[in-house]
Formats: C-alpha cells, sequence, structure tokens
C-alpha cells in the first residue's frame, strides 16, 4: 500500500505541474517594414507602444496592430531602451559612438546625447536608487545616469564583457559577463561591485539575463544551447534546461511561472518552472530565423520578437567571410508576436 500511495502522490504532482505548463503558438506577424538590422525590443504596455532599435534610429510600433507610430532618428548602433517612470524621459543605447540618447517618450524629442563608454548596449531602469545603468561591452563596465537631469554620475568597472542585466528592485542589480560565464553582482546605490560573483557553468557565454524576484532566481540564456537558472541571494546555479541556438534575449512571466529564450535557429524556447529548483521545457515554438531578441507585455503574456526575411549569401562572400550573415530582404522586417494556446 505504501508504495502504491507513493506512486499516486508522484503522479498527482506531475500531473499538476503539465496543467500548470502551456503551449505557445505564434497568433500574429506584422510586417513593419524598414531597413538596417536590429537589436532590443522594449515595451510599454499603458500605452501599447513597442520600441525597436534598427541600427541608426528607434522604431515605436503599435503592440496591437503593428502599425509604425514614430521614428526616433540620430542613433549610431542602437541597442537598448530604457523608460524612467515620473521623469518623463526615456533612454536609448547608440553603442557606436558610447553614448545614450534621452528623449522626451511622449513626443520623441531628443533632450540629450550623454558620454557612456565603448559598446553601450543594454540598459535598465533601477527602482530601487531610479537610475539608468547600461551595460558597456567592450569597456567591461556600468555608466550610471541620473535620468531627471540627464547626466553620468557614476562608472562601475564590472571585470568582464557585460550583456544584459537585470535589477532585483531591493538594490541590487546582476550582470551576465559572456567573456567569463559569470554573473557578478552590483551594488547599485554605491555604485559598486559587492565581491560576489559565480560561474554560470555548464552554460557557456551567457547573453540574454531575465529575473523573478519573488522566487530570486535569475535566467541566464546561454551561447551553447543552455540556459542558467541561478539562486542569487546564495550565488550558485541550481538547475539547466536545453534552449536554442543563437540566443540573444529572454524573459520571464511570473503569473505562468515560464522563462524564454528566443534563438535566432528560430525557436522561442519555453521553460517551466515547476518549483523554485526544478524546470522542464514545455515548447520550442517555430518563429522564424533571425529572430533572436524578444519582450513580454505583462499584462496580455503576449511575446514579441522580430526579425526579417534573408536572401542567399553571395558566393563570393562566403568565400571572403563564411560567417556572413544574409543580406535582408527590403521591406520585410516583422513583429512576431507569440501567444499561450487558449488566451487570444
Amino acid at each position: 500500500m505504501k508504495r502504491i500511495s507513493l506512486l499516486v502522490s508522484v503522479c498527482s504532482v506531475s500531473v499538476s505541474f503539465a496543467l500548470k505548463a502551456q503551449t505557445y503558438e505564434v497568433t500574429h506577424t506584422f510586417t513593419v517594414g524598414g531597413t538596417g538590422g536590429w537589436d532590443y525590443v522594449f515595451p510599454d504596455p499603458p500605452t501599447h507602444r513597442l520600441f525597436v532599435a534598427r541600427s541608426n534610429r528607434l522604431m515605436v510600433v503599435d503592440m496591437n496592430d503593428g502599425h509604425l507610430i514614430a521614428e526616433l532618428p540620430g542613433l549610431n548602433g542602437a541597442h537598448g531602451v530604457a523608460m524612467a517612470p515620473g521623469t518623463g524621459h526615456a533612454f536609448a543605447t547608440s553603442g557606436e559612438d558610447s553614448s545614450v540618447v534621452m528623449f522626451d517618450a511622449k513626443t520623441y524629442k531628443t533632450l540629450a546625447k550623454i558620454h557612456a563608454a565603448d559598446d553601450a548596449d543594454a540598459i535598465i531602469y533601477d527602482p530601487a536608487t531610479k537610475h539608468i545603468f547600461t551595460m558597456n561591452g567592450d569597456a567591461n563596465s556600468s555608466t550610471v545616469i541620473d535620468p531627471r537631469t540627464g547626466t553620468a554620475i557614476a562608472t562601475i568597472p564590472l571585470g568582464g564583457k557585460p550583456e544584459e542585466g537585470q535589477s532585483a528592485r531591493d538594490g541590487m542589480i546582476y550582470a551576465n559577463l559572456t567573456d567569463s560565464s559569470r554573473i557578478v553582482e552590483v551594488d547599485a546605490k554605491n555604485a559598486r561591485l559587492t565581491g560576489k560573483s559565480w560561474s554560470t557553468a555548464p552554460c557557456k557565454n551567457p547573453v540574454s539575463l531575465a529575473i523573478d524576484t519573488q522566487r530570486q532566481r535569475l535566467f541566464s540564456g546561454c551561447r551553447n544551447g543552455m540556459m542558467a537558472i541561478s539562486d542569487y541571494k546564495n550565488g550558485r546555479v541550481v538547475a539547466t534546461a536545453p534552449v536554442g541556438r543563437g540566443v540573444d534575449g529572454g524573459g520571464y512571466d511570473p503569473v505562468k511561472r515560464d522563462a524564454y529564450t528566443s534563438n535566432g535557429d528560430g525557436t522561442l524556447t519555453v521553460v517551466h518552472q515547476d518549483t523554485p529548483d526544478t524546470y522542464h521545457v514545455v515548447d520550442n515554438v517555430a518563429t522564424t530565423q533571425g529572430a533572436r531578441t524578444m519582450t513580454i507585455d505583462p499584462a496580455t503574456h503576449r511575446i514579441y520578437t522580430v526579425s526579417a526575411k534573408f536572401g542567399p549569401v553571395p558566393a563570393e562572400s562566403t568565400a571572403t567571410n563564411p560567417r556572413r550573415r544574409p543580406p535582408i530582404l527590403p521591406g520585410t522586417f516583422m513583429v512576431i508576436v507569440v501567444e499561450p494556446v487558449g488566451t487570444h
């Protein structure tokens, strides 16, 4: 009887986990067009706006129907976007000229250009300090910006090449160091490293980073096709899961308890959180080649990723540069919407 009871108990837990996990599907594809590559996408759910970094500008796209609302020119190597609530200001990294552009979040008027550091890439807002933090890849640092005045107030050496960062909303910030496959903890208030760091092994070259502040977990998407889940209070990896190749973006939905990576191989991997230390892959949604960055609308649980259609690489280009990316076909840039099945 004891053996039967244990079996029933285990089956019940498994069924419970299965019921919580949902599969996903592409529900909309909006063709936006426009030239140039792309990087991070950033949502502003209250106004239904999606900010998309496009090489030399930001595109502002309606999240509901995909129409182009506006464009913000004047960027040189656009990467990330962050908004500072209560200031009316938004910020975009301009990596090729080591700067951050501050603009009016309503009118899109440029207000200032702030010097940061080489390869200013990802950018986040920290509610605890009410400051903006950049992740400067080539400079191995983070620039701290006062969003009200639009001035750089500190530079934090990170000890390696940062990719993405996340605020724990308690005065601490965490950053992936892709060159050393580590995560570092930053004291945001005092603009310095705390000294705590840990390896993401066996997850190599962590790029994307998402956070679950309730359960104190970080989700690192790595270039070797793996996600590392870390307990950031204790500074250790507690679980791993396989994900698609070419990951560059990620996210976490605290209601669904699903973590995501958007992968350049044309998949969106969904990893469900059974417990804070146990996870399993729910789905690998087919998106399209190059859809490597993403964001989430927490109100609707919709995931937004972007890509375009590609042509063949010319033979002569392949001979001289075997890793050259295929050319983007004009007018094919698109926003792809992925949703949990049964919620639309």
